[in-house]
This record gives structure tokens, sequence and C-alpha cells, in this order.
């Protein structure tokens, strides 16, 4: 189990503070720090739903994003093992590793098992 909600494709990471005896969250992938917290599960759960409400109002009335936005480049460690196939692969299809690394990730988020909703609690 992951400590975390989601609600309109947004995901609040959770937390306890046992010396407050408080759950407590951030909405994560935004530009804005928004966080939430309650008393109860249930209560936590309404208080991010409300801030997500609340910084989607926010970010329309201002015009800015509402998610953060991601460069497409991302730094990724392999086992030189790994790397090696990687290579191999690319070589024999004559496309860059980064080619294959994306028709790879692709096909493996375009099935059932890579979809958003397969990942909520």
């Amino acid at each position: 189990m992951k400590d975390i909600l989601t609600y309109k494709k947004f995901i609040g990471t959770v937390s306890f503070s046992a010396e407050d005896r408080v759950f407590y969250g951030k909405v994560e992938g935004i530009n804005d720090l928004v966080t939430f917290e309650g008393a109860t599960v249930d209560d936590l759960e309404q208080s991010f739903k409300y801030m997500v409400d609340e910084h989607i109002k926010d970010c329309n009335k201002e015009g800015v994003p509402v998610e953060k936005s991601f460069k497409g480049s991302l730094n990724v460690r392999l086992s030189p093992n790994l790397h090696k196939k990687m290579a191999q692969i690319a070589l024999l299809k004559g496309i860059s590793i980064n080619k294959l690394i994306n028709e790879i990730l692709r096909k493996g988020l375009s099935t059932n098992q890579g979809s958003f909703d397969n990942y909520k609690q």
C-alpha cells in the first residue's frame, strides 16, 4: 500500500504526525506548494479534493498551467548488462537507444497496466 491519494489525475502524498495527531499531505506534480490535512482519513481525503479543486480554479483564473511541465529529458541509470542489451537491440533495429527506450515505454504505458487508473489505491 502506498501513502497516496488520487483525484482528477492529481496525486497527493500522505504522512502522519504522531505528535500533532494529524494526517497531512502535499499535491505533487504542480508548480505551487499546495498542502492539505485532516484528523481522519475522510477529513484528509475531503481536504485533498478541495485543495485540488481550488488549485485548478486559481490556475484557470490566473491563466497559468495547472500541472508542472516536463522537458522530456530524463537521466536513467541502467546496469552495464542491460545497457549493452539495449545498445545491441537498437543497433539491430537501426535506431538510437533513446528511440528504443521511447518505443518500449510507449508500448508498456499503452497497455492496461500503464493506465493511471491502475495505479490508484
